[in-house]
């Protein structure tokens, strides 16, 4: 991976980390709810994400952020949101800094 798709995954990561979940105050990052940042050839780029639940109450909004907020970023020409449920999201997904932030360390 070229040092120009890491710079834009990182920024992508760091607008991914403005966005929390409405029922827990973590980023939906540091909870584990992304499971991909795939940036490609022209600034084509993929997120596949979850959400804690398939009965969510942002299920509709929070795919919308997270193509808002990638879409903003320099470089990136094209986002795909691709929301799944597999695997479920679990607890064991949060990041230390999650933990630390619920008390769970």
């Amino acid at each position: 991976m070229s040092n120009e798709f890491l710079s834009i995954e990182e920024e992508i990561v760091t607008e991914l980390k403005t966005i929390f979940d409405p029922e827990i105050p973590v980023n939906i990052y540091d909870l584990g709810l992304i499971y991909e940042v795939n940036v490609g050839e022209g600034g084509k780029t993929q997120v596949v994400m979850t959400l804690t639940s398939p009965n969510c109450p942002v299920a509709e909004s929070m795919p919308e952020e997270v193509f808002d907020k990638v879409s903003g970023v320099e470089g990136v020409t094209h986002v795909d949101v691709n929301l799944t449920f597999d695997p479920p999201w679990t607890k064991d997904m949060l990041s230390e800094e999650a933990m630390l932030e619920l008390g769970l360390l």
